[in-house]
């Protein structure tokens, strides 16, 4: 399911929106100020964000900043009151990927985020590859190379590896990766996960600039030290 993150501190408005979006069939997390949705989005992983420009505590464009650091890819609509065309390019180059105008048509932003969710899937095709350190990780082939010595994975490993290295240096926490993997977070999935933990921990020893860090009682944190 896709998830969306949705932050707009009009109460009335937000109820609306989500009502529409939950009917086709979205999973929106709602927040309705800049700071709280700064604080969730560290905590889970979104396909998408809307944000409205002003909001209580730290503003859309701030919170668009903020975002770009952890994420330089994730989608990002802002929704605005402002008709101000400078706004509007202040926006974009803050991180922003589009804009709608309140009062806006729910058809409009539904195909909005079709088009980018579209353009997402084409480039997990286009570069399902990483660079990690020394290695090089094809999730496709389930392939780790480190020069011309190459270790076949497991799917598994393959989409853990690959889902650490999307947020290299920030921890994510052991229930999104076991929801994001398995579909379901519970005791037994968690002790095959830090199964695998110790796997990749094992295949990436010869680099020692990289490390997956256990946060205890949190999660985990693939360092890697340029």
């Amino acid at each position: 399911m896709v998830k969306i993150l949705y932050v707009e501190d009009d109460l009335s408005l937000s109820y609306v929106t989500r009502d529409q979006l939950e009917k086709r069939d979205y999973e929106v997390v709602y927040c309705d100020n800049g700071k709280e949705a700064y604080d969730v989005f560290k905590k889970h992983i979104f396909d998408i964000c809307i944000f409205d420009v002003m909001l209580p505590e730290m503003d859309g464009f701030e919170l668009a900043k903020k975002i770009r650091v952890e994420n330089k890819h994730i989608p990002i609509i802002f929704l605005t009151a402002r008709s101000m065309q400078e706004d509007k390019i202040e926006g974009l180059k803050l991180g922003g990927d589009d804009y709608l105008t309140k009062p806006f048509n729910i058809e409009e932003l539904c195909l909005k985020i079709e088009i980018f969710l579209r353009r997402k899937e084409v480039s997990k095709e286009l570069h399902d590859s990483y660079k990690i350190g020394c290695y090089h990780l094809d999730v496709k082939e389930q392939k780790l190379c480190l020069g011309k010595k190459e270790r076949t994975l497991t799917l598994k490993e393959a989409k853990l590896l690959s889902l650490l290295t999307q947020k290299e240096n920030t921890i994510i926490k052991r229930e999104n990766i076991l929801i994001n993997l398995w579909g379901k977070d519970d005791y037994f999935l968690g002790r095959s996960l830090d199964v695998f933990i110790s796997r990749l921990r094992k295949y990436l020893k010869d680099d020692e600039n990289i490390s997956i860090e256990n946060i205890r009682g949190v999660g985990f944190k693939l360092n890697i030290n340029s």
